[in-house]
This record gives C-alpha cells, structure tokens and sequence, in this order.
C-alpha cells in the first residue's frame, strides 16, 4: 500500500473514521493508522474529556444540562493534532494529564450525553477534519455523525473481556494499580451503556466496514484498518510517516 508522489505533490485529502466502544483499541490504533497515512489525528474523546475537566474545574452543576452546555460553548480548547504529540490545554493550562484522572473518566459520560455538548463537539470536530484535510478521527459517532461522508469509515470493536483486560493494562501502565473489577467494569462495559443512549457503536452503519480485533494482535489490527482504508477510499495509503 504504497502512494509515489512528487515531492511537489501533497498527498490527496483522505479522512477515516473511525468509531468503537471503550477499551477496543481505537485510540492506539487511529494513531498508528494516522502515522502510516501521513496524516493528522483526532481523538474525540478527549474532546468530551476536556469538557468534563471544564466543568468540574469551574464547579459548574453537572445535573444542569444549560449549564454544562453553555460551559461546552465558552470552553477555550487547544488540541494537538498530530499522532505523536498528546497535548490538550483549557484556557491556557495544560490538562492533558488531568482529563485521564479517575474523577474526570467517572464524569464524561454525564457530560456526553447532553445533546447541546454533542452538537457543539460535533461542531468544532467537523471545522478540525475539514481544516486538516489528511486525517483520522476516532470516537463514538464518527461514522455516522460527525464525517459520514468520509473517504473511510471503520467500526473497531472486540469481546467485552478483551476490552476490559486492555483497560486494566492501559491503568497498570499509567501507574493505577489494584483497580477492582467493579470499577474496570464501570469504566468499560458501564461507559458504554451510557453512551449507547446517545451513540449507536455496537455495530457498523451501512457503509462502515467492521474490524474486531478480539483474536488479532496490534500490528494486525492496524493492518486490517488499513486494509479497509484502501478498499473503502479507493486509493493507496501513505506508508512510513507523515510528509
């Protein structure tokens, strides 16, 4: 899967979308995939994330869904959009760190089914894709809401158990050890169920192609991604880094 261009030649646009429940690797893999495109990337998530930390640091009444929205509207988000730099500022101050914190991983889903965040989110999320013109973009609603008309749209998923014991290793590696199963439960399975309500990611849209990634390893996955990039866009990927 290899594109020969000219030097003087920027690489055609290209957006993939990606979507998939908590703990399916999206992620890690949109990252990856982005990188062998030589594209940007944005993690959507952490969109919804930054809004939770907004309003937790602001003190704003989670059970006030004008509020949490009105707090969505003014919130002044600076978000890297490169796969290899993770960087995410609110008003200035870096929270990168902060909107992975247990209190804001307990919090978003309150925030992300509030359908006026949804709209905003969505809203700032479009205006980054159409500005970017190369890039993967993964969440729960990418597929079918945010860039339905993508070049390429993916559901990745796997087994609930798959996903739970990716989660444990995603908090053992950040240092969070001896997380008990109801809670690895809540945050995976229990997330999920929260934003079904809002978000439809358990099975593919028509269109979307479908990869689960319960018996494969990383660097499959990403292949397999890749593979539907190719087959969906119509036209070679980019390998070996951005350009």
């Amino acid at each position: 899967m290899t594109e020969h261009t000219r030097d003087d030649v920027a690489p055609a646009p290209l957006v993939v979308a990606v979507d998939g429940p908590s703990g399916s690797g999206k992620s890690s893999v949109s990252k990856a995939v982005a990188r062998r495109l030589g594209a940007a990337y944005l993690d959507t998530g952490a969109m919804y994330r930054a809004v939770a930390w907004h309003c937790l640091n602001e003190g704003v009444d989670l059970a006030d869904a004008e509020a949490v929205a009105a707090a969505a509207v003014a919130m002044d988000l600076d978000q890297s959009t490169d796969p290899d730099v993770e960087a995410v500022r609110v008003g200035g101050t870096d929270v990168t760190e902060a909107i992975r914190g247990p209190e804001v991983t307990d919090t978003v889903s309150t925030v992300a089914v509030v359908i006026p965040v949804r709209e905003e989110l969505h809203r700032r999320q479009r205006a980054v894709i159409a500005a970017a013109g190369r890039m993967v973009a993964e969440g729960r609603d990418i597929t079918t809401v945010v860039a339905p008309d993508a070049h390429a749209r993916v559901l990745l998923t796997a087994s609930e158990a798959v996903r739970t014991a990716r989660r444990s290793g995603q908090l053992a590696a950040a240092g969070e050890t001896g997380v008990d199963a109801g809670t690895l439960h809540r945050q995976v399975a229990g997330r999920d169920a929260r934003d079904a309500t809002v978000s439809t990611f358990d099975r593919p849209a028509d269109g979307v192609a479908l990869v689960d990634s319960t018996e494969l390893d990383f660097e499959q996955t990403v292949a397999a991604v890749l593979a539907a990039v190719e087959d969906q866009a119509g036209i070679p990927a980019v390998k070996g880094g951005r350009r």
